[in-house]
């Protein structure tokens, strides 16, 4: 295979699908899908942040883990440097698996309780052949300055770290395969306030440092803001929003991403900000609504948005929605 263009985006996903099979009775016959990820598309620009986020049950995670091919797409491309992973049988799909690695939500239940620090890091250096055994020990103590530990800690178990300690030794797991992409699940959210900022800036260090690229899952609009550069809103499993972090948080235009920019607390208790208040729930990804997926739920909702499916349109240079109304509205 041959590396894509320096210029060209790391990542390109195209219409990526997941869907996952409900059975039922005694054999176990499919009787409906899950439409987890219902054709999403995005690109990620090589050393650059793109952060998912959306409410729980958004598709944030199975696009995370889809692209990765930690689950299976039902259908789309997704291309790496030029390779297209979902087409990659099985041993080609593990080499380059050292270039996409994960960073866990769960600090402690992602890492092995019966390895120490030095054999969860030197068994990826064996596994991918990162470096020879005589300089395992020396590459372990790098990886482990680079996280911000001692050297010492490579001896220790999990249980005998904090919940950010092990956290910075889930992302040195990631970073000892020198990859060039990670995905980044929820990194944070298990962690106290303090802590995060640390390991948030951690990971933008490191980016410095490695020349690495992000896709950032998470949900905290505090977060998303303070390490993207390029933000995507989803919603059961689509796409309703993708821009800069400027576009996104000062320029939002769907009424979803609106919805969501207002619930963030304010630390003024002067300032009288406007909630947008959702009403009803998420509607089940088995039998999502027709027409906007929103639009049970949106306070702008009209009757053609029942049956008018929209898809993502550009509103300006990298910013798009899927909101006919708004799109409408600033084409008119």
């Amino acid at each position: 295979m041959i590396d894509a263009p320096r210029d060209e985006p790391l990542l390109v996903i195209e219409n990526l699908t997941t869907h996952f099979p409900v059975r039922q009775g005694v054999f176990a016959r499919v009787t409906d899908h899950v439409r987890a990820l219902d054709g999403v598309s995005f690109s990620v620009p090589r050393g650059t942040t793109l952060s998912l986020v959306g409410e729980s049950g958004s598709g944030k995670t199975t696009c995370g883990r889809s692209l990765l091919r930690l689950v299976e797409p039902t259908a789309g491309r997704v291309v790496f440097d030029g390779i297209d992973v979902t087409a990659l049988p099985g041993r080609e799909l593990r080499t380059l698996r050292k270039r996409m690695q994960l960073i866990f939500q769960d600090p402690f239940s992602s890492l092995n309780p019966r390895m120490t620090v030095y054999g969860m890091l030197a068994e990826v250096l064996r596994v991918h052949r990162i470096v020879p055994r005589d300089q395992r020990r020396s590459r372990v103590d790098e990886l482990l300055q680079l996280v911000g530990l001692p050297p010492e800690s490579a001896s220790r178990y999990p249980h005998e770290f904090s919940g950010g300690q092990r956290q910075r030794i889930g992302i040195a797991r990631a970073i000892a395969a020198e990859p060039d992409l990670i995905v980044a699940d929820e990194p944070v959210s298990a962690l106290d306030v303090s802590i995060q900022a640390q390991i948030l800036n951690l990971l933008k260090d490191l980016q410095e440092k490695l020349g690495l690229t992000y896709l950032f899952v998470g949900h905290d609009l505090s977060v998303i803001k303070h390490i993207s550069d390029t933000v995507a809103v989803m919603y059961l499993g689509r796409i309703v929003e993708l821009g800069s972090v400027a576009d996104v948080f000062d320029r939002p235009t769907h009424p979803y991403t609106r919805a969501l920019l207002s619930a963030v607390p304010v630390p003024d208790p002067d300032r009288i900000e406007e909630r947008i208040v959702l009403e009803g729930d998420v509607p089940s990804p088995i039998n999502p609504p027709s027409g906007c997926p929103f639009h049970p739920r949106c306070p702008e909702a009209r009757e053609e948005c029942s049956r008018m499916d929209q898809s993502l349109v550009e509103l300006a240079e990298g910013h798009s929605a899927a909101c006919h109304i708004h799109v409408a509205g600033e084409s008119s």
